[in-house]
């Protein structure tokens, strides 16, 4: 009888039958699925029609076209160490679309600006980028005979926007104090710069020495700036307010050449501020052309109140000239006790109104006192603001 028993393992095994080669399969299905994907693609990308991306539907039109391009940068805008200026948004398309619901969505993508090199970008709307506060916008100033006078910018910014000190914008107890006759004395002027908080409004006098150098300083020191014009009072000419003083018996053209004169003296201060001036005050016809110029400009105006007969409310209303009226002057003694009990009687005031507004001149015991009591402002709740902060501005009422 025959054994296996001494046989090697593994022979005379029989041979099964192999499956087929499944994983072979599944790799000539995925191939193919792979080539039929690619050619579907291939075929959308080329062909013309079918697949094209609808057009928005009317309610979602662009609202405003996209931004032209700026003008190539020119002496007018260059800052005054040479460097270009740049509007915040000369380096892109800006597009507005209109949505099914009404909403607006603005859309930005980025276009190389005009020129090559650095630029200086202006990015602040109200006040000033205090890097740039000693300069003005060249946008905001026309060469004149006269000098360089203030003007409205292309894009619609005013002066009195451009060169306003920013407010918080929170509801309160709001007080601005002006402190006027800087340029008069050189020592008064150099005080009151060093010694007032940025918050207090310098008033520069159009006949003063060396305004732009002082005007400079207080711009770099944070202050919002106004011009005080001559105008005439009720005893002139035994009171002289000084030279190219505003006339109610001169003809309108004379004036405005006065009040351009006086503007062309310095930049960057937010409006104008009378000096004097109780019988020009009291003129509307006299008034009328002149407040019309300074509001054209972009400007505003302060009236110190000293004048129960002004009229300038109503011509202000009438021309659309952003005013403000001083509530209180504070300096009427020369004592720095005396000034103290003002600036609480103002502190009054601003409680019961929600603001208001004092004018000094700039005198060491004005200075000292209102310098001490600005101290402990902020802890009794008051902001010390821009006098353009409290205008009554015919843009927003």
């Amino acid at each position: 009888m025959g054994t296996d028993l001494h046989a090697p393992l593994g022979r005379n095994r029989k041979t099964g039958s192999r499956r087929p080669g499944v994983l072979r399969l599944g790799r000539i299905a995925a191939s193919l699925c792979l080539f039929a994907i690619g050619g579907f693609s291939l075929y959308t990308a080329f062909r013309g029609d079918g697949l094209e991306r609808s057009k928005p539907a009317a309610a979602e039109q662009p609202a405003t076209p996209p931004s032209q391009p700026q003008p190539p940068t020119t002496a007018a805008n260059q800052a005054a160490d040479g460097m270009p200026r740049a509007e915040p948004r000369s380096g892109a398309n800006v597009e507005q679309m209109v949505t099914g619901d009404g909403s607006v969505v603005t859309k930005y993508s980025p276009r190389p600006r005009d020129g090559s090199g650095p630029v200086l970008v202006d990015a602040m709307q109200i006040g000033q980028d205090p890097r740039m506060a000693a300069q003005p916008n060249e946008a905001l100033l026309e060469e004149t005979p006269l000098g360089r006078l203030p003007i409205v910018g292309p894009d619609g910014r005013r002066p009195m926007d451009q060169y306003a000190r920013p407010s918080s914008g929170a509801r309160g107890v709001r007080i601005a104090i002006v402190v006027s006759g800087l340029g008069l004395s050189q020592t008064g002027t150099q005080r009151a710069i060093a010694d007032l908080p940025e918050e207090i409004t310098f008033a520069f006098a159009a006949s003063g020495n060396s305004l732009q150098r002082w005007m400079q300083e207080a711009r770099r020191g944070g202050h919002e700036i106004l011009l005080q014009v001559p105008l005439e009072p009720f005893d002139y000419p035994a009171n002289d307010p000084g030279p190219e003083t505003l006339l109610t018996t001169k003809p309108a053209a004379r004036n405005i050449e006065n009040l351009h004169k006086a503007m062309g003296e310095i930049t960057n201060y937010t409006g104008v501020m009378n000096y004097l001036g109780g019988r020009f005050l009291s003129d509307p016809a006299a008034m009328e052309p002149v407040m019309r110029d300074i509001g054209k400009r972009g400007l505003l105006f302060l009236d110190d109140g000293t004048s129960a007969q002004s009229k300038t409310a109503t011509v202000a209303k009438g021309t659309e000239l952003p005013y403000a009226f001083a509530d209180l002057q504070l300096d009427g003694q020369l004592d720095i006790n005396a000034i103290l009990k003002k600036l609480d009687e103002l502190e009054r005031i601003a409680r019961k109104n929600g603001q208001a507004i004092g004018v000094a001149s700039a005198f060491d015991e004005s200075v000292d006192a209102i310098a001490k009591w600005s101290e402990g402002a902020a802890m009794r709740g008051i902001e010390i603001v821009g006098v353009a902060a409290l205008s009554n501005d015919p843009r927003n009422p």
